[in-house]
């Protein structure tokens, strides 16, 4: 149970960096700069939007992997990490 959390946790984590610099507009580009904010700083970052976004793909993701690991019969002795030494 605790391990599906931090599983699910981490994948939250992953995707919401990957999500954040989608559609982002700069302060520069939107030619309304705040003074004292850097121009690159983006203007409307739309970060509820991006955290729901990243909720739902890492609830589909973890599902995928919850079934995978505990529906499929899929064991991580299937993966051959390294050659056997000898």
């Amino acid at each position: 149970m605790i391990s599906s959390i931090a599983i699910f946790f981490i994948l939250w984590w992953v995707i919401l960096f990957t999500i954040l610099p989608i559609g982002v507009v700069t302060q520069e580009e939107d030619g309304a700069v705040v003074p004292g904010s850097d121009p690159s700083a983006p203007s409307r970052p739309h970060l509820l939007k991006k955290a729901l976004l990243t909720t739902v793909l890492a609830s589909v993701v973890f599902a995928g992997v919850y079934w995978l690991l505990v529906h499929s019969g899929l064991t991580l002795d299937d993966f051959p990490f390294r050659p056997p030494s000898g």
